[in-house]
């Protein structure tokens, strides 16, 4: 199947012919080498092309007339160059280089402010992740790809099926919402989909802000914003092809190409993971990682209009079939008491689309749909969801005088969940029935961004949210940047959010497999405010460059809705802290480029997230009191790259049982990776590596793994403490040390 689709592919591009007399070729450097993936556009025009991996690019230009390009790249100084008239054939510019200048970055960030604006003149911090950072440590999935930045974290949720979720700075996936092209297609039933499934080399950044963002963006805002921006169709690669392999059997393949007809570019993306070689390494009778199946299409199509306007529409659509379970378990034993095994079987689609008005200002109307389909086996009891989500949003930004910057707008997101479980039923007369849950979530939003000097801004926004059940919502947020100069930062923000809890998400029903969910009460929405100081510090050099963020954060929580694990064994009971809930700490990023070859990354984040109900104080599950991430890259000659990162965490709280023997909180531990990577040439690069050098796997991850339909559990002669069998002591991948090799090919 992989190689039917590359080979369909390349037939479709070969087709494709680009009209012109004249090229421009050249090539892009900087002081750490080639720079690859940057943009090149013909200035007042969206006519361009992308580099490849050696940092050269090729595009066709008008004969006859003089002409300016513009060279874009995330993190370097963009750069124009001006072309003498071409008569016929080609020009080449020859070696163009890109300065780092802290003065000047313009990656230009949405994520904050809901506006295209320079990173550096963004009242909101938001961190600014590029392909080139995920590269260094390859993944067949965003989802394990974000543990790169400092204070993200993904969290197994389950033993046995290894579903998941992101935490940003210890809060709980739910608390994090995921946004594909600045839309918030992603449902609380879906997280972890959400981050699998996206080609990588169709991806153009990743922008992460950390802390409550639901005055623009809603419900489900509260913890952080993690945002793919996926490439413009104009500009993205003819063809780009990576295929990985790992020690382990696991196969993933990347394709994307790009087609232009008139002015329709399309850009299409295929995704496929395969995973079929049951292994079981500690010995417990129970699969180490799910077996799975996965194909994953993105196709994405931009119209060219006047004056630049915006129109696009992207569609995805995702199959993925998992199992994990007793090692003799097939699809024939599913929902059997004989041989225990979870199985998941999902369909997901989603749509995305913008446009925006031909009226004065920016008027930009944007609409996403999704729908997700889940078909489970936890052991003997069967789990299957339905949900679809329509969200709609028209928004109006606009520059008032020489110093305010305007954006007001109205949302609408309806929600349609049904599942076979007693969440989505009601009794009539004696008798219980369905009843999915409908849930419309209309709002209206305002924010000013007013730049006071050159120096100070001053943002102020505020939502205001209607439910059917909790009536008027209101989400204010504040933010203030004080720069001096391009060396300096220093940015304050406050901000509020909430979130309307459906609890019956994928990652809670992966745990129903050994337990009962129980809602003790009507929850009310949660609600957070947080505030952050954020500082930024850059020593830029001709050949050196440092630089220092660091941040300081406070979340307080109120009608918390939190999961109790320990008041009963084969429980799980649901509901509102009538306490108080915190998220506080600092985080550290620190970055050297030290002369041409070496380059570091580096950060640190101390937190503590807690409880505090009836006078006792209680950590968070699954929340390191400190962790780091560190990223170091070396240039040998010869085009020969060497990368080593890695992640460390500190303790820990686990879910353990009553009089349990596993420890209540996790080692310190760490995830270290050594890769190499050779540049073929300009279209073509290879690599290969080790993943978890040291080769560290949690301890007694299942519980009674001997018994998991607790037959003999209440055996007091052999089992005299009661332990049931339990899937939630997990907090990392059981897979160990393991290679991988791949390639990477590019056609700018």
């Amino acid at each position: 199947m992989f190689r039917t689709v590359v080979l369909l592919l390349l037939l479709v591009v070969s087709g494709v012919r680009v009209i012109g007399q004249c090229t421009v070729v050249g090539l892009l450097r900087a002081a750490e080498g080639a720079v690859p993936f940057a943009h090149v556009v013909l200035e007042g025009t969206t006519t361009g092309a992308v580099t490849n991996v050696s940092g050269r690019f090729e595009i066709v230009v008008p004969c006859g007339t003089p002409l300016r390009l513009v060279c874009r790249s995330i993190g370097l100084r963009t750069r124009t160059i001006d072309v003498p008239a071409i008569g016929t054939g080609q020009h080449d510019v020859g070696k163009v280089v890109l300065q780092a200048d802290a003065s000047e970055l313009d990656e230009v960030v949405v994520t904050g402010t809901m506006r295209a604006i320079s990173r550096s003149e963004s009242p909101v911090p938001v961190e600014v992740i590029t392909p080139a950072l995920f590269r260094k440590d390859p993944s067949p999935a965003l989802f394990d790809a974000v543990a790169m930045v400092n204070g993200v974290r993904p969290q197994i949720n389950c033993g046995v099926c290894n579903t998941g979720d992101i935490h940003i700075n210890g809060m709980e996936g739910p608390y994090t919402m995921i946004l594909i092209d600045g839309m918030p297609i992603v449902s609380g039933l879906s997280t972890v989909y959400g981050l699998s499934g996206i080609p990588l080399s169709l991806i153009e950044r990743v922008e992460v802000m950390k802390g409550p963002g639901s005055s623009l963006y809603g419900s489900e805002a509260m913890g952080g914003i993690i945002n793919v921006i996926t490439k413009d169709p104009v500009l993205a690669p003819r063809l780009s092809v990576e295929a990985m392999t790992t020690s382990w059997q696991e196969h993933s393949l990347d394709l994307g190409a790009r087609f232009r007809h008139d002015k329709v570019n399309d850009l299409l993306g295929v995704n496929m993971f395969h995973y079929d070689d049951a292994r079981d390494r500690n010995g417990d009778g129970f699969t180490d990682v799910t077996l799975q199946q996965r194909i994953s299409i993105f196709n994405k199509i931009a119209v060219q209009r006047r004056d630049r306007r915006v129109a696009n529409l992207a569609g995805r659509y995702v199959y993925e079939d998992r199992w994990g379970g007793q090692m003799g378990w097939t699809p024939a034993f599913a929902g059997g008491d004989s041989i225990y095994g979870e199985s998941i079987g999902t369909r997901r689609w989603e749509l995305i689309g913008q446009y925006q008005l031909p009226m004065p200002g920016t008027v930009m109307l944007q609409v996403s749909a999704n729908g997700h389909q889940q078909r489970s086996w936890y052991g003997t009891m069967p789990y299957d969801a339905d949900q679809q989500v329509l969200f709609g949003q028209l928004y109006w930004t606009k520059r008032i005088g020489a110093r305010h910057d305007l954006l007001t707008g109205l949302a609408y997101r309806y929600t349609h969940y049904d599942d076979n479980t007693v969440a989505t039923a009601e009794e009539r007369g004696g008798v219980l029935r369905n009843a999915p849950e409908r849930r419309p979530l209309p709002g209206l939003f305002v924010q000013d961004e007013w730049s006071i000097t050159e120096v100070h801004k001053l943002l102020a926004g505020y939502r205001l949210d209607h439910d059917r059940d909790h009536g008027l919502v209101q989400s204010p947020r504040l933010a203030y940047k004080w720069a001096p100069n391009g060396r300096w930062a220093v940015r304050a923000n406050f901000g509020t959010g909430f979130r309307v809890v459906n609890l019956f998400t994928e990652e809670h029903a992966a745990l129903t497999g050994s337990r009962t969910v129980v809602i003790e009460e009507d929850l009310q929405p949660e609600r957070s405010m947080n505030g952050t100081l954020n500082v930024v510090r850059k020593w830029p050099g001709e050949r050196h460059f440092f630089g220092v963020d660091a941040s300081v954060f406070y979340t307080h929580f109120s009608n918390r809705i939190l999961p109790d694990y320990t008041t009963d064994n084969d429980l799980i009971l649901y509901r509102n802290l009538s306490g108080t809930a915190v998220s506080r700490g600092v985080s550290l990023n620190l970055e050297a480029r030290l002369g041409e070859p070496l380059r570091v990354l580096a950060g640190a984040t101390y937190m503590e997230v807690y409880t505090e109900s009836d006078g006792e104080r209680a950590d968070q599950f699954f929340a390191p009191r400190w962790s780091g991430t560190f990223t170091a890259s070396y240039q040998l000659p010869m085009r020969w790259n060497v990368d080593l990162t890695g992640q460390a965490y500190g303790p820990m709280r686990l879910p353990t049982l009553l009089n349990d023997f596993r420890p209540e909180y996790s080692p310190v531990y760490a995830l270290v990776n050594v890769q190499v990577k050779k540049s073929v040439h300009d279209q073509l690069e290879v690599y290969g590596g080790v993943k978890n050098l040291l080769d560290f796997r949690p301890t007694d991850p299942l519980m009674r793994p001997f018994d998991p339909f607790d037959r003999t559990s209440g055996d007091a002669t052999t089992n005299p403490n009661g332990y049931t069998f339990d899937a939630t002591y997990i907090y990392a991948s059981l897979q160990g040390v393991r290679g991988y090799i791949g390639v990477r090919w590019v056609l700018g």
